[in-house]
């Protein structure tokens, strides 16, 4: 273990700074939110009620392998994802174990995105006016175009990617966002393009917003995270222990 480490440990002074490359990472998020405007303008110019051919064909395969063993976890995944879990309950769990965990500026990061990712897919909703399939199984807002659904999957998969920084926590944000995208058009919730376009949101704006959070982020992540409680037990330990025999 190196000096460095060690400083970090024992509350010592953070990592010495760091160049972060953020440019290409920024310019690809623009061009995946940009990607979802041109996909919004195509749908809207094109009659917003008009689905393209391939997803009626992927709505109809969907509708016909309905049953009960892929209807239960995906209508688990459409509690997890939308209203008021996946606005207020899920997300104030998330930040409040990066709280806990002392990761401050990572919580005020995921929750930056979080309200970004949601005026963004809210303001698009209401542009492009798409109405929702008809094959629905569950109750909806209105506006098909993006999936506010995959958009908070795709946020959460991303911003606890770049939070932890571990292939594991990649891999299964990966996961998933798709099994979320694929749960909204089982569901009839959603056409293909909706959770492609909801997707490209949230990864999108989690990259953006975290450019401006990459350097303090870093030295977060760099730190030890004992929960909380751990740090409070230590100095009433210390407290407790008799003075120094030369006093």
């Amino acid at each position: 273990m190196d000096d460095e480490d060690v400083s970090e440990l024992v509350g010592g002074p953070a990592p010495a700074p760091v160049k972060i490359a953020r440019l290409w990472w920024v310019v690809s998020a623009a061009a995946a939110l940009l990607l979802v405007v041109l996909l919004g303008a195509v749908i809207f110019y094109r009659q917003a009620d008009k689905p393209f051919g391939f997803e009626v064909e992927w709505m109809g395969e969907l509708v016909e392998a309905r049953a009960p063993v892929f209807t239960v976890p995906a209508l688990v995944l459409n509690w997890i994802g939308g209203g008021i879990s996946g606005v207020v309950i899920v997300p104030l769990v998330v930040i409040a174990g990066l709280v806990i965990w002392r990761r401050p500026w990572a919580a005020l990061y995921f929750v930056c995105a979080t309200i970004a990712s949601a005026l963004v897919v809210l303001v698009v909703k209401n542009l492009v006016g798409r109405p929702r399939p008809t094959d629905i199984l569950v109750t909806a807002d209105v506006g098909s175009f993006p999936s506010g659904h995959s958009a908070n999957a795709a946020l959460m998969a991303t911003t606890l990617g770049i939070i932890f920084w571990r292939t594991w926590v990649w891999i299964v944000g990966a996961a998933y966002t798709l099994l979320m995208m694929l749960s909204r058009t089982y569901l009839g919730a959603h056409w293909i393009s909706d959770t492609v376009g909801g997707m490209l949101v949230g990864v999108g704006l989690a990259v953006i917003i975290w450019a401006p959070f990459a350097f303090v982020l870093y030295r977060e992540r760099r730190k030890p995270h004992p929960p909380i409680w751990v740090k409070v037990a230590t100095r009433a330990a210390r407290i407790e222990q008799p003075g120094d025999s030369s006093h």
